[in-house]
């Protein structure tokens, strides 16, 4: 993970984001229930192609995926929205969940151990959102951050919708290696139950 912190330019390959984040949002969706969440899926289009790194953007939706989990209290809805504006691609995780107090937005994707009076960050949030900075800056976008306390937040990243000229092959194939990286990239916000459920 440390190697998304660098901010250099990530190897992108033309994929359908729409599938990629279809297939993403079934895995998590599947564990929401776990923790008494429900989960919404916003598509503008059925179809896109566009430039992206799958493992990096992957890791990125879990990371925001996470967080909304463990803040979102039972009852609670996560909405990922994926848009299309001005030749841009946005792609939002959205919770209802207890927010953020204003004073700790302005440096929350700030990597703490770089700055010159290093400052533990925001409680629970760990590195994991500037890591998220610096998987966005990768694919030359940004993330930026939306709450109001008591009433939850939306996260969102955004990259140009452009295309690398070098496409993953069209035979469908499984990254997760044999195991369930929903479950485990969710693991700390799930109940024990959740580890009986097998990897289909």
């Amino acid at each position: 993970a440390t190697r998304y912190m660098s901010e250099e330019p990530l190897p992108l390959r033309d994929r359908d984001i729409v599938e990629f984040l279809t297939e993403l949002f079934s895995r998590a969706a599947s564990l929401a229930p776990l923790r008494g969440l429900e989960t919404r899926l916003i598509c503008a289009a059925d179809r896109h192609i566009c430039a992206f790194c799958p493992d990096a953007l992957e890791l990125l939706l879990y990371q925001l995926l996470s967080n909304a989990f463990k803040y979102t209290p039972s009852g609670g809805l996560i909405t990922i929205e994926l848009w299309l504006v001005g030749k841009r691609v946005l792609l939002s995780v959205e919770d209802t969940g207890e927010g953020i107090p204003p004073e700790r937005l302005e440096a929350l994707f700030d990597s703490y151990h770089q700055a010159e009076r290093p400052a533990p960050p925001p409680q629970g949030l760990g590195l994991g959102l500037a890591l998220c900075q610096g998987i966005a800056k990768g694919h030359g976008g940004i993330m930026t951050a939306e709450s109001r306390q008591g009433k939850g937040s939306r996260f969102t990243f955004s990259m140009p919708d452009r295309l690398s000229g070098t496409a993953l092959s069209d035979v469908r194939f499984d990254y997760s290696g044999g195991f369930n990286r929903a479950l485990m990239s969710l693991s700390d916000t799930l109940p024990s139950e959740a580890f009986t459920i097998r990897n289909h």
